[in-house]
């Protein structure tokens, strides 16, 4: 029996932006129910290379691989629609609304009450509680608490909680914990282990190994556009990983 093929396979992606070449040849992979840390200094070509994933770029050179088929994506729309959903920094939540208003934002479940389609207000609540629960969040109020109230781990994990519920199979992660201190960081980090045991898998962009490496099964290094190193997580250190991002070392 063959070995299974991954879930997501980028061969030689090249993007360029007039003379400049944000990605050069760039092999990329990620295995079912795999974290996978991208890492890689300030114009590494982490961003770049994830927009070409998800359909914002197209690439200038390369193929595209998901659940074994070829893909070309034209938008990140269809990106998701096969089940590739982006995490950014700026969430897109609604503060002024609550937690379940956002969680369901634009996939309302709704029930029939005679001639009239109502919200299923009692169905949300529930999911919602479950889903945020399996991620290690727990919420008294969801129907009332307002998002900006929260703070930005809980935030996070609505976002989180929604690729889970819709049926992602790729999350992308874009600097999670960036703003966070160190204990919403923690919650960060239990809610990507939650998506894991839920079955997805995860990219998880960060300049910050402290963040990364408790969750990630492998890193891929990239630099100025090239990768410079692939490692699961048993063969390396974070030590060797941050003279790699550097450039004090080469592989």
């Amino acid at each position: 029996m063959g070995k299974k093929k991954p879930l997501v396979e980028m061969r030689k992606i090249s993007k360029r932006f007039g003379e400049f070449w944000a990605l050069k040849n760039v092999d990329f992979r990620v295995d079912y129910n795999e974290i996978v840390g991208l890492v890689g200094d300030n114009g590494a070509g982490k961003s770049t290379l994830i927009k070409v994933l998800t359909g914002v770029y197209p690439p200038d050179n390369g193929k595209i691989y998901f659940e074994g088929k070829k893909i070309k994506f034209s938008s990140p729309a269809e990106a998701r629609n096969l089940g590739i959903e982006t995490v950014h920094q700026r969430l897109g939540l609604v503060g002024s609304m609550n937690i379940i208003e956002n969680f369901f934002l634009g996939k309302e479940i709704t029930k029939r009450v005679g001639p009239l389609n109502i919200l299923d207000k009692k169905k949300m609540s529930e999911i919602c509680k479950s889903t945020l629960k399996d991620l290690s969040i727990r919420i008294r109020s969801p129907e009332k608490q307002e998002v900006s109230t929260l703070s930005g781990g809980e935030q996070q994990a609505i976002s989180m909680g929604r690729c889970i519920y819709f049926g992602a199979k790729l999350a992308v992660l874009d600097e999670p914990t960036a703003a966070l201190s160190i204990k919403e960081t923690e919650k960060v980090l239990k809610s990507i282990r939650g998506m894991k045991s839920r079955g997805l898998s995860v990219i998880f962009i960060s300049h910050n190994l402290s963040h990364i490496w408790p969750v990630a099964n492998r890193f891929v290094v990239l630099d100025h556009g090239v990768k410079v190193g692939d490692f699961r997580k048993e063969t390396t250190s974070k030590e060797k990983l941050r003279k790699l991002i550097m450039g004090k070392i080469e592989v």
